[in-house]
């Protein structure tokens, strides 16, 4: 059966087509709050926009839940710590939208400058008059950009175009990098008394909220122009009526409010602010580039793979393409380090060596911690709750790393476990017929060489004749067939580890009695199988 994916609201056909191959593709009035409760509880993954609230009971009513995408850039609809809880990964698209609302600011800007609104409703409401609406040019003027994040940085080079001097606040940013993009570094004082048009654009937080009140409008440069196309709340829109009423801003272009849907607002009352109903994202470009980005992001999370755009989970980010078949590797080895330990480590620490630790490799811990749990909770476990889950059991899993020129990939999972023993194990990923193969190349300090796939045994005991001999024939009288074997040893007649890939899972018993047919100090078994 193929996981399901609950579509709660409307997403661009594209979309669709990109999970209609892999999974049941259902769909659900996510408003209709009886029915998407209903419907999620055989839903792997629901897909939403704005309307739809996935709440924790919503999430609570999920149990296969996997995956909360929301097509778009906010969050405001999605209980993110009720989802974080239940170990439910939860992305969107976070660039979907930022051409669109760059545009958007720079429209309202325009709009603002010639009173294109007020002059348009009035020629269709049969009056001509040209002189009532003279505006002003932008060339030549101070555009003050509150925010040089990935919106503003696209507004500012947008209007820059027009021969603008440009100034900007934004206290997470380094000077260097605003002169890259021609932008003199200002604090919001100064910014607010030198602009001629003030754009904003930064996130809702604590800290951003109301920071346009009375307090600032009153010392604006004379005939200012503000426009607010990024979240409501930023500015104080009884503040700003005010300072228009008094003439001290010339105008305004709103596309956000403290409360949406918005229809009643005192700067509606302006002929001199251009007002719109949450446009920014409003395009089909940007609707078909968000809905593509969470589709692919939902498949990337039911296939078991890491998603960039989750927002819960830690090591987040773009991961670089070198790292990336990595990935599996260590979770891989997590798995056959708890397989191998036969519990759970107190310490644990994640080694990668070679070239590659030139780059990011921080996601590789978060894989091996995943893989550490996957065989020691009932619950699933996924790389939003994987963190949790080791920080529950107290498990510090710590990551080290070393560049080393010319040097093959290699990482290694190595903890102490509470009696004080030390395990370890370590493996790389080779190019072979074209794909990548992972393999196993040391366990517990045995050189080993074989593939981490399947279902994985592993035999210690002392080294002597017939002992292979025995262990195939009670696998084989068990229907059991052997895909590999490897038999690594320090020295002949000592300590010895047999490493076979089996078809099928051996049964707690069957595992039992192969151990005790040699003699073995240890047994166990990892099942690596893909998810």
């Amino acid at each position: 059966m193929n996981p399901v994916v609950l579509i709660a609201e409307e997403l661009a056909p594209a979309a669709i087509e990109v999970l209609a191959h892999d999974f049941d593709v259902r769909h659900v009035d996510g408003t209709d709050r009886p029915a998407l409760l209903s419907a999620l509880a055989e839903a792997d993954a629901v897909i939403v926009r704005s309307a739809t609230q996935i709440d924790a009971e919503a999430v609570a009513a999920a149990p296969r839940l996997k995956v909360v995408a929301r097509a778009g850039v906010g969050l405001d609809n999605v209980e993110v710590p009720a989802a974080t809880a239940r170990g439910v990964m939860v992305v969107n698209a976070p660039t979907s939208n930022i051409v669109s609302a760059a545009e958007q600011a720079v429209a309202l800007l325009l709009a603002v400058a010639r009173n294109t609104a007020s002059a348009s409703a009035a020629l269709k409401a049969g009056e001509w008059k040209r002189s009532r609406y003279t505006g002003v040019e932008i060339q030549g003027k101070t555009v003050g950009v509150v925010g040089l994040g990935r919106i503003g940085v696209l507004f500012a080079s947008r209007i820059a175009a027009f021969g603008t001097r440009l100034i900007a606040y934004d206290p997470y940013i380094q000077p260097a990098r605003a002169a890259q993009l021609g932008v003199r570094l200002v604090g919001l004082e100064e910014l607010l008394r030198e602009s001629d048009f003030i754009s904003i654009h930064l996130p809702k937080t604590p800290e951003t909220v109301g920071l346009i009140g009375e307090k600032e409008l009153a010392i604006v440069k004379p005939g200012v122009r503000i426009v607010n196309a990024a979240r409501g709340g930023l500015v104080d829109e009884q503040a700003l009526a005010d300072a228009i009423a008094e003439g001290r801003v010339a105008g305004a272009g709103v596309d956000v409010y403290a409360k949406e849907p918005c229809t009643s607002s005192p700067l509606f009352a302006f002929d001199n602010v251009v007002a719109t109903p949450h446009l920014g994202a409003s395009t089909h470009e940007a609707q078909d580039k968000a809905g593509l980005a969470v589709a692919k992001s939902v498949k990337l999370a039911l296939q078991g793979e890491f998603v960039p755009d989750a927002v819960n989970v830690q090591a987040g980010g773009v991961v670089a393409e070198d790292v990336r078949p990595l990935l599996p590797l260590a979770e891989k080895l997590g798995r056959a380090f708890t397989a191998v330990a036969g519990g759970v480590a107190a310490s644990v620490t994640v080694e990668v060596r070679g070239e590659i630790a030139n780059h990011d490799v921080s996601v590789l811990k978060l894989a091996a911690t995943k893989g550490l749990f996957s065989s020691v909770v009932e619950e699933q476990v996924t790389y939003v709750n994987a963190p949790h889950l080791a920080a529950e059991r107290g498990v510090e899993v710590t990551l080290t790393s070393q560049a080393e020129a010319d040097q093959p990939t290699l990482v290694s999972v190595r903890g102490a476990l509470p009696d004080g023993r030390t395990v370890s194990v370590s493996g790389t990923v080779a190019s072979s017929g074209g794909r990548d193969v992972i393999k196993l190349t040391e366990v517990d300090g045995f050189d080993v060489e074989i593939g981490a796939e399947g279902i994985l045994l592993f035999l210690r005991y002392v080294d002597r004749p017939g002992v292979v001999g025995t262990v195939g024939t009670l696998l084989g009288e068990a229907g059991i067939n052997i895909a590999a074997m490897q038999v690594a040893r320090r020295e002949a007649g000592g300590e010895t580890l047999m490493t076979l890939t089996v078809d099928q899972a051996l049964g707690a018993d069957l595992l039992t009695s192969a151990a005790e047919s040699i003699g073995a100090t240890a047994a166990s078994a990892a099942d690596l199988r893909d998810e």
